[in-house]
């Protein structure tokens, strides 16, 4: 039999990378979806070593994967980041553009309360690595889209983009208060409603201290190196 049909019987010759690469593939997911749980329980700082034993591999697995902790939370920011932009693409498509502003408050205030640990995974690499910059892409449609609903009358005229992500961010502080299996203790929509209203024209009451940051000095404060 020739050694085309041998490769056949046992199997081809490629059947044993294909293995290894789903193996591998097997241990990343695992890796990152515990990882992701025990950052939730224990911060950004949480022990590599616990995190490779409850995924059921080894430490030299782990690092295989991710050279160094950076990495790991990279990968962790990257991953959520990517599903938030996969169900978000409705907010630059809503009806109206204060609909839109609105959309983007809650839908990103509801990704960092669903993951508990996203707000430790955001502050950790804001620390690690100061070029770092994933929500790039969105800055300038979010821009836009403030100022297409300043131009309707909708949106108070004394805010902009980073005003709006940073109430974001407080609102998702709240997830702090929510653990992993336990019911959630504050109903956090009651936040996002008092937060909607006040970035409405018509509810202006105060003039807002100070100057707005734009993009890049918010980029540089929350950065600390």
């Amino acid at each position: 039999m020739s050694s085309t049909g041998d490769s056949a019987v046992n199997g081809g010759s490629g059947a044993e990378p294909i293995r290894r690469r789903k193996d591998a593939q097997r241990n990343y997911d695992r890796l990152l979806s515990e990882a992701r749980t025990v950052v939730a329980e224990r911060g950004s700082d949480a022990s590599l070593e616990e995190i490779a034993r409850r995924a059921e591999v080894g430490i030299a697995t782990l690092y295989r994967h991710f050279p160094n902790r950076t990495e790991l939370i990279r990968a962790l920011y990257e991953q959520s980041l990517a599903g938030l932009m996969a169900s978000s693409s409705d907010i630059f498509a809503a009806p109206s553009a204060w609909e839109g502003v609105a959309r983007y408050v809650e839908r990103v205030a509801e990704w960092l309360i669903d993951d508990p640990g996203l707000p430790s995974i955001i502050v950790y690499m804001g620390t690690a690595d100061a070029g770092y910059r994933p929500g790039a892409a969105i800055e300038a449609p979010l821009a836009a889209l403030i100022a297409r609903a300043q131009a309707d009358g909708e949106l108070r005229p004394d805010v902009n983009g980073v005003d709006v992500s940073i109430l974001v961010t407080m609102l998702g502080v709240l997830s702090s208060y929510n653990r992993p299996g336990k019911p959630a203790t504050i109903d956090w929509r009651r936040q996002l409603g008092i937060v909607l209203d006040g970035l409405r024209a018509e509810n202006v009451r105060t003039e807002l201290p100070g100057t707005p940051l734009d993009a890049d000095g918010f980029h540089h404060a929350v950065h600390k190196n």
